[in-house]
């Protein structure tokens, strides 16, 4: 069967005879531009910095610049293993970040599933977008919100207060509940967004499968074991991973937001540490200091995330590099 001038032409140009470089640049340039602004950002706002982590070995002064601050090696560093708030830092750091994988981290794949499983697809939508909207709300509205219904006589408290005869009192005080209270802010804020990518996941499941499961007897419950659960475990893996890997990367903006001098002792983590010894809030403003405990969380970060990688690379078939 003779082929067409056309067809030949395209397949010389897919397989390099007659590639011209230039007309294949002028066709996807808007491609190639788009990698370049993000490259961009990366380079200017990501890498370019990364010079500045120098500070944590100096003692650094505004006035002497980065380069003129005298050279100290790891001193920052040893102060930081030999203060009194490392332990508590730490520890809290771990606590939530522990907290938060063993609940906030499976409650969008609970969710996900349950949404998959719905057959009324108006509902369904309704579900989903109402579950994206605490995703857009800012993270200091909900601040608010938690502080509004968790005061004396917010609705949370007078509401345990009629149901279970509970104390009126400022919950966000407590220092009991306040790792409860963060938890579920990060559950009821994120939960129907990161179920977003598991939903992309699920559509990609072959029917077929789900179809052969039935006529081999599977209910509902052993179809989503034996079916869905599997097909969406590489995704589940990827995402596990990359949150292990940033187990210590605690956001400080939710922290500072709620904590307080009575709860410091649950809530202080590292990066909220960091940003009270960089700005001097507490004492006098040590930028190196702060460098250095920012650095220390990045390292030990990087550690577990390559430790999380190895281990799902040695027993799946699934992992990011």
């Amino acid at each position: 069967m003779a082929l067409s001038k056309q067809t030949k032409k395209n397949i010389q140009t897919r397989t390099g005879s007659g590639f011209s470089r230039g007309s294949y640049l002028k066709q996807y340039w808007f491609i190639y531009g788009i990698f370049i602004l993000v490259m961009s950002y990366y380079v200017i706002f990501k890498y370019i910095p990364m010079y500045g982590v120098i500070i944590a070995f100096k003692k650094y002064t505004p006035t002497l610049g980065i380069w003129g601050s005298k050279w100290i090696g790891i001193r920052n560093f040893e102060k930081f293993f030999g203060s009194m708030f490392f332990m508590r830092t730490f520890r809290n750091t771990l606590i939530i970040s522990f907290l938060n994988l063993i609940f906030a981290f499976p409650a969008p794949i609970i969710f996900a599933l349950m949404l998959n499983e719905l057959r009324n697809e108006a509902f369904k939508r309704s579900v989903q977008t109402i579950s994206y909207l605490p995703h857009f709300i800012s993270i200091v509205v909900v601040a608010g919100i938690a502080h509004d219904f968790l005061n004396k006589n917010g609705t949370i408290s007078t509401l345990l207060n009629s149901l279970f005869g509970m104390e009126q009192k400022v919950w966000l005080n407590d220092s009991s509940a306040y790792r409860t209270i963060y938890i579920l802010l990060d559950i009821w804020k994120d939960m129907g967004w990161n179920a977003i990518i598991y939903l992309a996941a699920l559509s990609g499941i072959d029917v077929e499968l789900y179809d052969a499961a039935e006529i081999d007897g599977c209910g509902t419950i052993r179809k989503m074991l034996n079916v869905t659960i599997p097909g969406i475990m590489p995704t589940i893996i990827v995402l596990l991973i990359l949150r292990v890997g940033s187990i210590l990367s605690v956001g400080s903006e939710k922290t500072l937001l709620l904590y307080n001098p009575n709860t410091y002792e649950v809530s202080d983590i590292i990066s909220s540490f960091v940003y009270r010894r960089g700005f001097g809030i507490d004492s006098r403003a040590d930028y190196s200091f702060s460098t250095a405990v920012d650095l220390f969380n990045s390292v030990i970060n990087l550690i577990l995330l390559t430790l999380a990688n190895f281990l799902a690379r040695r027993y799946s078939e699934t992992s990011l590099w």
